[in-house]
């Protein structure tokens, strides 16, 4: 027989990097990974979908910070999740870390303990920038992490991504992108910035936010800034976290592990007038509020004829995605014993 307890440390997992995607999430993993406490791992997006996936009803309940416990089910979601092995751990040692463990917020800190400890750090993390709408379930399921919110002016957001979706990847897997895809990358930002910073905020003690434009001007200010935050002593590996990777021939900054590099993406020279009166009309209120500069180029009625069915659509889009969740976490429910 075996006796369950807890293992994990409790320390970990201890942040996470997370964003509106093409916001900066990687660059900031990058950096952060290079500190000599702390591993950061890349994108496994395990901790909400196992959990989704074999107990939905209980989201709630580890919302609120009671304990979900730790099936056979969800440990076999968790180390059959196709980027599990992004934690450096084979399925024979993520199944042999559950043997000690009796909740799922245990068995997911002993994780990223082993993940850490196979860095030779301490602190383990993740980045992943869709956790940005998973923020009440992190703080539930870990009393101890901390979130780091990059924000990135939306509009560069939207340059970006109009090259990087596609049918099955990002906004580029909903309808309105077939006929509408700036307006659904200007929806799809101000949906994911505004749901992390509301979750953020009422965990301020634990949240912080950076705006890429600073971390690429003044990185070593910034890191500095987020060290203190974070509790750590500030390391100048950081900085370096590109040196001997730097590449010129993978298309990208990602690809090609470019130091913190300004102008990128510029809507002020690469995207239309057009284009950026559409955004500002979906989004503008939320640029107005994170501080940045807006263009108020002329609208037209087309323009505004657009912006207020594309509203439209994402009301709905919304609507529907809710809908479903309350009818997964319903039939859950059916299977549970009272």
């Amino acid at each position: 027989m075996i006796v369950r307890q807890h293992s994990g440390t409790g320390h970990n997992p201890f942040c996470f990097v997370v964003g509106c995607p093409r916001s900066g999430t990687t660059l900031l993993q990058r950096m952060l990974d290079h500190h000599p406490d702390l591993a950061v791992a890349n994108d496994t997006h395990f901790v909400p979908r196992a959990l989704e996936k074999t107990a939905p009803h209980l989201a709630d309940r580890a919302i609120s910070g009671d304990p979900v416990p730790l099936t056979q089910a969800l440990i076999d979601a968790v180390v059959g999740y196709r980027r599990f092995y992004r934690l450096g751990l084979d399925e024979r040692l993520g199944r042999e870390l559950a043997l000690k463990q009796d909740d799922y917020a245990g068995y997911s800190s002993a994780l990223y303990d082993r993940f850490a400890a196979n860095e030779g750090k301490s602190l383990g993390g993740e980045k992943t920038p869709d956790y940005v709408r998973r923020l009440p379930l992190l703080f539930g399921l870990f009393p101890s992490t901390r979130v780091v919110h990059i924000i990135r002016d939306g509009r560069d957001v939207a340059l970006s991504t109009l090259d990087w979706a596609t049918a099955s990847k990002g906004p580029g897997k909903l309808g309105l992108w077939n006929s509408e895809p700036l307006a659904t990358c200007a929806l799809w930002w101000r949906w994911q910035v505004l749901e992390g910073r509301g979750a953020g905020h009422m965990q301020s003690a634990r949240y912080s936010e950076v705006r890429y434009a600073q971390l690429v001007e003044q990185p070593e200010l910034e890191l500095q800034r987020l060290c203190e935050f974070l509790g750590l002593s500030m390391s100048s590996e950081m900085l370096a976290y590109h040196v001997g990777r730097t590449r010129t021939d993978r298309g990208s900054a990602k690809g090609n592990w470019l130091p913190p590099t300004s102008g990128l993406r510029d809507w002020r020279n690469q995207m239309s007038q057009q284009d950026v009166a559409l955004f500002e009309l979906l989004a503008g209120d939320l640029l107005e509020e994170l501080g940045f500069e807006r263009a108020h180029y002329r609208t037209d009625s087309n323009i505004e004829r657009r912006a207020v069915a594309c509203r439209e659509w994402w009301s709905r889009f919304l609507e529907r995605r809710e809908r479903k969740r309350k009818r997964r976490s319903a039939r859950a429910l059916t299977g549970v014993a009272p």
